[in-house]
């Protein structure tokens, strides 16, 4: 395996230049705001512009690597290194002037992540894990929650893409999960909402119909932060709920008769 502080310094220098992209496009009038999926779905010059920077670094320094990025799908190549890049998460957030949005880098070594970098570069946070080296927030270590009451908890979550046709939109789980905790948040972005679980900000978090960009690096970050990251179903793409172990097992509870296994 190649060296991990090298990686590590390789992901986070290129997450802080891609939020130099961002910065220098953010509440601008030349955002380019295009849709995908549907209207809900939006992206801009800063997401391409960032996507490839990064892919374009990568292929310098490690040409054999293979890519899987949002914006420009799969780029093969050595099956033992992948890296996984969501370069603008918050989109939405970010064509609104709306403050949460990040660069969200993850390194799987023969499927297992290893390496994660989220980067929010307006609030100039920067989070980072290697596997069994903990995780740190600017350089100091962070731990989930140590709240084991629903009713004190804070937690966090958010909207499938689809929910404009697709009754399961998640409106049900918060129903269920409102009434029996302190307060629910939504962000708009899947990794910022796991860095915030991993820095003890929000208690838990849930959603589902996420992509490995959403959620790769940001699922690391919770793991080696003491938190759990288990699955709650598996018919809507990637479908997880993280926090401590006690939070984590509330909230599944409620949200599927069959709580998933755990993924990290």
């Amino acid at each position: 395996m190649d060296n991990m502080e090298q990686l590590l310094a390789f992901a986070r220098a290129c997450a802080k230049e891609a939020g130099k992209i961002q910065l220098s496009y953010f509440r601008g009038s030349h955002l380019n705001i295009e849709t995908k999926f549907n209207q809900h779905d939006v992206v801009t010059v800063a997401d391409k512009e960032s996507e490839r920077y990064i892919i374009g670094e990568i292929s310098r320094a490690y040409p054999h690597h293979s890519i899987l990025g949002e914006e420009s799908g799969m780029h093969p190549g050595d099956a033992e290194y992948c890296w996984v890049i969501d370069p603008l998460d918050g989109t939405t957030n970010y064509s609104q002037g709306l403050p949460i949005f990040t660069v969200s880098i993850g390194l799987q070594y023969k499927g297992d992540t290893i390496l994660g970098v989220v980067y929010a570069p307006y609030l100039n946070e920067l989070y980072e894990a290697c596997k069994g080296r903990g995780a740190v927030l600017n350089g100091r270590p962070i731990r989930v929650s140590g709240k084991s009451d629903t009713q004190q908890s804070v937690v966090v979550t958010g909207f499938p893409i689809d929910k404009d046709r697709n009754p399961d939109n998640n409106l049900d789980n918060l129903a269920r999960i409102l009434p029996v905790v302190r307060g629910v948040r939504r962000f708009g972005s899947a990794a910022y909402d796991l860095c915030g679980v991993a820095a003890g900000f929000f208690d838990g978090y849930w959603e589902f119909n996420l992509n490995l960009w959403d959620v790769c690096a940001g699922m690391l970050i919770v793991a080696e932060a003491g938190g759990v990251v288990r699955s709650f179903r598996s018919d809507r793409k990637i479908a997880i709920v993280a926090g401590n172990a006690t939070i984590v097992e509330a909230l599944a509870s409620r949200l599927s008769d069959k709580p998933g296994k755990v993924v990290l």
